[in-house]
């Protein structure tokens, strides 16, 4: 199947100059959302991983659907102020702006094999404060998944010591 094709884009969103692709045309067909998730599948069981995390928002839709899969855990990674109990937080950068994501203290043990998911691969910022995030609670990160590498903005670089898979490859 053609992933790329089920792809909106939508020029100069969120603000002028931005090239925003939309995951919505994608997972609203039940067969493409089939297909990502048995590729995400294919991929992820190789890595062995007992923890799925995923940060908010659209990190949820594919890293629900591949933890419930393989049977693993499941971690959300969470803008500011919306977990309860002890947290630990990262700032980053966006190709587009600045923002923080947290994790809960609790949510990673030491010796955890844990795959990060998302939708996009821009910049790398969000993934890396995720990774960064995930290791000072003492886990170990197998993998990051996307389902849309922006290729343009060299995300790649900022995970290069990890394994890194898309699906799906634009340019910006």
């Amino acid at each position: 199947m053609d992933l790329k094709s089920k792809i909106s884009i939508y020029p100069d969103f969120p603000k002028a100059g931005i090239s925003f692709k939309d995951i919505n045309s994608l997972i609203k067909d039940g067969d493409a959302f089939h297909e990502v998730t048995d590729r995400f599948y294919e991929i992820a069981k190789a890595l062995d991983v007992n923890v799925v995390c995923i940060p908010e928002a659209r990190g949820y839709i594919f890293g629900s659907a591949l933890a419930y899969k393989l049977g693993v855990g499941l971690v959300p990674i969470r803008k500011p102020g919306k977990l309860p109990g002890e947290v630990m937080a990262k700032s980053y950068k966006l190709e587009y702006g600045e923002n923080t994501v947290e994790i809960q203290k609790d949510a990673i043990n030491t010796g955890d094999r844990v795959l990060i998911i998302d939708d996009l691969l821009a910049t790398g910022g969000t993934m890396k404060a995720a990774i960064d995030l995930v290791e000072l609670l003492s886990g170990e990160v197998c993998g990051a998944l996307f389902l849309i590498e922006l290729t343009d903005l060299k995300g790649r670089e900022a995970l290069k010591d990890y394994y890194v898979q898309s699906l799906i490859q634009f340019p910006i």
